[in-house]
């Protein structure tokens, strides 16, 4: 019979890397009160939950350029990786564009010298291969159409038109908006963190959930706080299932209240006809949820039905 893999590298976590900006003291356009909290209260939880953080807070435009460009360089193939970024965002041309704290101006044909571009952001982290690449951005996503005097922030602005907007794509990645297109999000004046960071916190550290099931948590969150003026926007191309900020292995099976289950006590729980018919197996891979040892030909887990790999 097989023997059951006891070497520890088989269930070596994967490294997750996150990179967190926050700007609020702005040069030349209206400053922001939430982002400093946003990004130290995001940073801390994701380095409670396994994350090697780089937090940067109030950049200029080539710092900024620095940043990614030293973050890009620490990543390794099948790397977890989460950017965060709380401050002003501006579309343009069917662009996104992250404003810095010395953008002289938000007039759409100047950004690409005067801001940075979120698509060339997620290219460039997205090209060293990680296992996956979510981008959070907690900004307002504008459209304008060639007008200069426009106000990125006042959405009733005459001269700026809503339209529907070309998302952000990139195989393996998960883009997620603080709100829909056209819209502004909600800075939570009077608050510790802006709205949809604020339900970013709250769930973002939950255990086994997968990475879509948490933003929807999110986003109905933020609808109901803010009576739906707020809406998340998400951009999906994820590859992977199962997509854990947080991946716990635990004692005992998620749900169930069962004693942990092994070589020696597997079959105490099952009939006698499935322990006639499982004690003739080997059993090869140990579920990382429940810690059942599986037959090697099963492809999910015979108790909690578990993803093999996963």
């Amino acid at each position: 019979m097989a023997t059951q893999k006891t070497d520890s590298t088989a269930f070596k976590p994967r490294r997750k890397l996150a990179l967190v900006i926050g700007i609020g003291k702005y040069e030349h356009c209206e400053e922001l009160e939430n982002t400093e909290n946003d990004a130290n209260d995001m940073s801390s939880a994701l380095q409670s939950i396994g994350f090697i953080v780089t937090k940067k807070l109030d950049l200029k435009r080539a710092e900024m350029k620095h940043v990614v460009i030293d973050f890009e360089e620490s990543i390794e193939p099948d790397d977890m990786i989460l950017f965060y970024f709380a401050g002003h965002g501006v579309q343009w041309e069917d662009q996104n564009y992250l404003i810095p704290k010395d953008t002289p101006t938000l007039n759409g044909a100047d950004l690409n010298k005067s801001a940075i571009n979120a698509q060339d952001i997620l290219n460039t982290l997205s090209d060293r291969k990680p296992y996956v690449t979510i981008f959070l951005l907690d900004c307002c996503r504008k459209y304008h159409l060639r007008n200069p005097e426009v106000d990125a922030r006042d959405p009733d602005a005459s001269g700026a038109k809503s339209v529907g907007l070309k998302a952000m794509h990139k195989a393996g990645s998960l883009i997620a908006f603080a709100c829909a297109p056209g819209t502004i999000a909600i800075e939570g004046k009077g608050q510790r963190n802006g709205l949809f960071t604020k339900h970013l916190l709250k769930h973002i550290k939950t255990e086994n959930e997968d990475i879509q099931m948490i933003l929807r948590d999110v986003t109905d969150g933020v609808i109901e706080e803010s009576k739906s003026k707020q809406i998340p926007f998400l951009s999906v191309s994820l590859s992977k299932k199962n997509i854990y900020l947080c991946s716990q292995q635990r004692d005992r099976p998620r749900k169930l209240g069962l004693t942990p289950l092994t070589a020696d006590n597997r079959l105490s729980y099952m009939g006698y006809d499935d322990q006639r018919d499982l004690a003739s197996k080997s059993f090869q891979w140990q579920c990382s949820r429940c810690t059942f040892l599986n037959d090697d030909s099963s492809r999910t887990c015979e108790i909690c039905l578990y993803g093999k790999g996963s």
